[in-house]
């Protein structure tokens, strides 16, 4: 690689990443001023971990998250399979995955209109219906990248050999396709984590539908403090391993495929 391409890509990741850097060393300082260093200190995370408002919130963001990735997985799932069975359409595919590319802003307006006008009352189930709605395009995209490169004729084998349609798709495809779903789901999971502008509109009032990221928003209109930083870390670490997994069995080749 020249010079200059690696100069280019040094910067680029620096830019990228010099900031969550010193997120995680400030996250650290047994001062709790960005200005002045007192020494390696993991007070911030005992602090974090003993403030009821945050421990609150993040069961709620895990109660979500967990709740939207297992519908989206499934809807995402059968619509994949639908698709990649069905005549092409540029049309469909352009209506499928808007979700994936409309601002959230404009989305998180269109879901808090949609239920208003039903009346349907806000809470932890309008945050999941509201992630399931952008979960499943992203669901859908992976797991119908792999099975567009599917070996078909081994379901074929399995249907002449004298196996059952449900038979063949829980011995014959489902383990083989299994790995992009799991990949799928934990980046469904991964989304609705760290997603913040849909859950702020469809949320109802009261600790009790706060999430994680609104959590840090309450917090951080006071100021960044340090357990701030400690929140931000961990949850930079968790997303971040579960996007290297799923990118791992997303990329792992299995017989047949």
């Amino acid at each position: 690689m020249p010079s200059a391409l690696r100069l280019h890509l040094a910067g680029t990741f620096a830019f990228l990443y010099l900031p969550i850097i010193v997120l995680m060393v400030l996250s650290l300082n047994k001062a709790g001023l960005p200005t002045a260093w007192g020494g390696v200190s993991f007070e911030w995370y005992g602090k974090l971990l003993a403030n009821d408002k945050v421990l609150s919130a993040a069961r709620n963001s895990f109660v979500v998250a967990v709740f939207a990735t297992l519908i989206s997985t499934v809807i995402g799932t059968m619509l994949a399979f639908g698709v990649v069975r069905a005549k092409p359409s540029a049309a469909r595919d352009a209506l499928l995955f808007a979700p994936m590319i409309i601002p959230d802003i404009v989305l998180a307006i269109a879901l808090l209109s949609f239920f208003t006008l039903i009346k349907f009352k806000l809470g932890l189930h309008s945050i999941v219906l509201a992630h399931v709605v952008f979960n499943i395009a992203f669901v859908c995209a992976v797991v119908r990248a792999r099975l567009q490169s599917f070996d078909w004729s081994l379901v074929e084998v399995s249907r002449d050999l004298g196996a059952s349609a449900s038979t063949t798709f829980l011995r014959v495809t489902f383990p083989l396709v299994l790995p992009s779903i799991i990949a799928a789901a934990l980046l469904a999971f991964t989304l609705s984590i760290d997603e913040f502008i849909i859950a702020y509109f469809t949320a109802g009032a009261g600790q009790s539908s706060t999430t994680l990221p609104m959590q840090i928003y309450a917090m951080i209109r006071f100021g960044v403090t340090p357990e701030i930083n400690a929140m931000a870390t961990i949850i930079m670490f968790v997303s971040f391993l579960l996007v290297l997994l799923a990118q791992r069995l997303n990329r792992n080749r299995i017989p047949g495929m």
